[in-house]
């Protein structure tokens, strides 16, 4: 019996230590943390769910606080409100909690209590520069295509630049441009231009974030910028003639672009076909024709040839117009190509079965050889 107790008390710790090594694994915790006066990402790395709670301090004295409920790891942005502040030293600390709805944890009063803190992690900045600035970021903004910045600086720097793309509190996406070397005049900015990775939905809102860092000296700079994505696309070359017309279209978008071409003829005044065709679904730098035909060939003349480019909703999205100058058609009959020639028609047809009989003779032989 007190053999069989050993073992059992033996198998109980073994599965305890189990359970626990697979909690500490499975946690979630605080792997980076960057803010400054206007706004704050936070990564998380592991597994688990739970609560985040930013402050931003000073001397102490907290100015703000932001809770986030966390369903995984991932990269989650705060944005501070406009603060009325002044130069000086802040603090941003991040607080990772379990979550106390969880398994129902309440006090005496049956209040949900916080749960146990999991990560925590500070982050100190100064707002007003007293360092000087290293680099300058002239000029940044996200739209539906990607991200654009302008960098320069005073002395030659390489940086690291994060592309993060956000919805709500969370980043979508997030990659890292390493080693970006930067030029030493102030005056000659170097042009970053990003592309989504993601698809985006039409009418939805997101932010483009970007975060810009100078190991050598220890400075981080980052810019938000909210958009509305939306489709775009367009007209990059067009043909016409008197048999029919073609435009080829670029996506210009991140949003999937599914419009259709409009070819409207005109001729005398008046509107004589218009010709609608569905373009291929296009992304940005997606290019595909789209060609139709005339229901006949136009009589000679000049005729007027608009290519509208229309959107999902019916707007127009790019237009161009061209002329078209239709001629007659030149027939040639066989007696005019004969008097040509200078010689009989007699002797023009013997000529011409002469020809045919001598490739003939010709293919054959080689068909023997």
């Amino acid at each position: 019996m007190k053999i069989c107790s050993i073992c059992s008390i033996r198998h109980l710790a073994a599965l305890a230590l189990l359970m626990a090594l697979a909690a500490t694994a499975q946690s979630i915790e605080i792997f980076s943390l960057y803010s400054n006066i206007d706004s704050a990402d936070i990564t998380l790395v592991g597994g688990g769910e739970g609560i985040l709670q930013m402050d931003l301090t000073q001397d102490n004295k907290v100015l703000n606080s932001r809770k986030l409920d966390i369903d995984g790891p991932g990269t989650y942005v705060v944005r501070w409100p406009n603060l009325k502040v002044d130069k000086g030293s802040y603090s941003v600390c991040a607080t990772l909690r379990d979550d106390g709805t969880k398994d129902n944890r309440s006090d005496d009063a049956g209040e949900i209590k916080d749960g146990a803190v999991q990560s925590r992690r500070c982050y100190r900045f100064y707002y007003g520069g007293v360092e000087p600035v290293r680099f300058d970021v002239r000029d940044f903004r996200s739209d539906s295509r990607g991200l654009h910045l302008a960098i320069s600086a005073s002395d030659p720097t390489i940086v690291d630049i994060y592309y993060m793309l956000v919805q709500g509190d969370r980043a979508l996406y997030v990659t890292r441009e390493r080693a970006v070397p930067i030029s030493g005049l102030m005056s000659m900015a170097v042009e970053k231009d990003y592309k989504w990775k993601p698809i985006l939905e039409n009418g939805q809102t997101y932010e483009g974030r970007v975060k810009i860092v100078e190991l050598n000296h220890n400075q981080t700079r980052a810019f938000m910028n909210p958009f509305v994505a939306i489709e775009d696309a367009q007209i990059t070359e067009t043909y016409q003639d008197e048999t029919g017309a073609s435009a080829t279209v670029m996506g210009d978008s991140r949003v999937p672009f599914e419009g259709l071409l409009r070819f409207t003829l005109s001729g005398g005044g008046e509107v004589l076909n218009i010709t609608e065709k569905k373009t291929p679904v296009l992304l940005s730098g997606d290019d595909e024709t789209v060609e139709i035909t005339w229901n006949s060939t136009l009589e000679p003349g000049v005729y007027q040839l608009q290519t509208a480019l229309i959107g999902q909703d019916g707007s127009i999205v790019d237009l161009q117009e061209n002329i078209i100058e239709a001629k007659p058609i030149v027939v040639r009959s066989n007696a005019d190509e004969t008097k040509s020639s200078g010689l009989p028609a007699g002797l023009a047809g013997v000529a011409m079965l002469a020809i045919i009989l001598f490739r003939r003779m010709r293919r054959q032989g080689q068909l023997m050889n």
